[in-house]
């Protein structure tokens, strides 16, 4: 296993972090699937295979996922760092939810019930709130951690313009700073290179990933035929957008490719993201031990730059305005010159 430090932090994460959405049971069955005991194997394997990176939510499966990793890391805790989130609804009155001050402090002392610690390493604000003011989610933030209950705090799903205006207020203000923007990024999904990538690398902000395999789509499981079979798990849980028949298309690249590395698709898609620069740590979400032990080969196995450049020109999304207007517009007698 390799590491590295995450964003302008010292925080040293594994490059594949475990991602702990599938534990416990609940509303959505194609999703919450793992038992106890199935969990304490991935999170043994986890640990054996150098994972010192666990993360979870406040949201999965009303809770169950804090409560088994918690129960399942156990006396290891000390030597792992823990990510938890907080912001999506966990009950029914109307204060439950957002990324308030009050629910932000009642949302991390939950999950430190939960998980069975005194502190999180990494918390992450889920998803935007357009009701509560920046300030106060982030002077919120800031308070946990001067309360010794949060080591360092991130955010996910949030916009590069929002996360660039926070990091410019954290630092402005001496407060706590996103260390770690967690986001959806896959080969089918590069959308986060218009703007969150730029915003990443000029800022020092680390990024992990998560849905690396879009959704499973990417592991080679699904064909053109089997796909709305009803036992697969897309079936019952189609959440990221794109168009199939050009993921397909995407896929019979990808399959070819494993075949050469003697890898699997889901290999060599997890390969791709591990060789990003702007990537710290990718999300494996495993229900099944056999699925986690064909995603912790990805560390291992290196693409070549041939091969990594038919990806991205496979898969590289069209520039968006005004984005195109700028590359198009480049002075090359200075690019010419400052190359010299």
């Amino acid at each position: 296993m390799k590491y590295t430090v995450l964003g302008q932090s010292g925080l040293l994460v594994s490059r594949l972090a475990f991602g702990a959405m599938t534990f416990g049971t609940g509303n959505m069955p194609s999703i919450y699937k793992v038992d106890e005991s199935g969990a304490q194997e991935l999170v043994d394997r986890a640990l054996d295979a150098g994972i010192n990176f666990f993360d979870t939510a406040d949201g999965y499966a009303d809770g169950q996922s804090e409560e088994m990793l918690g129960r399942l890391l156990g006396s290891r805790r000390s030597e792992t760092v823990i990510a938890t989130k907080g912001g999506f609804r966990v009950g029914q009155g109307l204060v439950q939810a957002g990324l308030s001050r009050k629910h932000l402090f009642a949302a991390c002392e939950a999950s430190l019930r939960r998980l069975g610690t005194d502190y999180i390493d990494l918390y992450i604000v889920h998803k935007t709130d357009p009701h509560t003011p920046l300030e106060e989610t982030l002077e919120a933030l800031n308070d946990l951690v001067r309360q010794g209950k949060v080591r360092y705090i991130g955010y996910s799903n949030w916009p590069a313009w929002l996360a660039a205006q926070a990091v410019t207020i954290q630092r402005e203000r001496r407060w706590a700073s996103f260390i770690n923007g967690q986001v959806y990024y896959s080969l089918i999904g590069r959308d986060i290179e218009h703007e969150t990538v730029p915003f990443a690398v000029r800022s020092k902000v680390g990024l992990t990933v998560w849905g690396p395999l879009a959704g499973g789509f990417l592991s080679g499981k699904y064909t053109r035929e089997n796909l709305k079979d009803e036992e697969n798990r897309l079936s019952g849980f189609d959440f990221l957008p794109h168009d199939k028949e050009w993921g397909f298309q995407v896929l019979d690249t990808v399959r070819e490719l494993a075949e050469g590395y003697g890898a699997t698709p889901a290999q060599v898609s997890l390969a791709w993201l591990l060789a990003q620069p702007h990537v710290s740590s990718v999300l494996v979400g495993s229900s099944k031990l056999t699925q986690l032990e064909d995603n912790l080969r990805a560390a291992e196995l290196q693409l070549s730059g041939a091969d990594l450049e038919r990806l991205n020109e496979l898969t590289r999304p069209a520039a968006l305005y005004p984005n195109w207007f700028s590359a198009a517009t480049q002075d090359t007698q200075v690019e010419e010159a400052l190359r010299r």
